[in-house]
């Protein structure tokens, strides 16, 4: 059982697609580590010998993982509230921050319901 930055590993899935499990660790940065240390990125964690798993548990801790970069982002997003930049008023508002039109789209990041186009009447029951 393969530990990383408090994350198991999936024993299952090829490394390269098992340490994406990660926060802040995807597909390019796990090839170049994987190819850095040499190890073939078609393994499954549970063939690794204890001296690759703690190389690549060293070699991924070195960067921003987990808990650290989410503190890390969090605390840029409540700097742009602070200081009332336009992202920022965007994120309090819950609103697309990017650039996106929110006229029609954007019901993923507004939480709306998909209204129909009906009257509004109620139809009567016949009873």
């Amino acid at each position: 059982m393969l530990r990383i930055a408090g994350i198991t590993i999936p024993e299952k899935k090829r490394l390269e697609i098992g340490l994406t499990a990660i926060y802040g660790v995807g597909r390019p940065r796990a090839q170049e580590t994987l190819k850095e240390l040499g190890i073939d990125p078609g393994t499954r964690p549970e063939k690794l010998s204890a001296k690759e798993e703690t190389a690549l548990r060293e070699a991924i801790e070195k960067f921003n993982v987990e808990g650290e970069l989410r503190r890390f982002i969090s605390g840029n997003i409540r700097r742009l509230k602070d200081i009332k930049a336009h992202r920022g008023i965007r994120h309090m508002k819950k609103l697309p921050v990017r650039g996106q039109t929110s006229k029609t789209n954007s019901r993923t990041v507004r939480g709306n319901v998909r209204k129909t186009m009906t009257s509004g009447r109620r139809k009567l029951e016949k009873t």
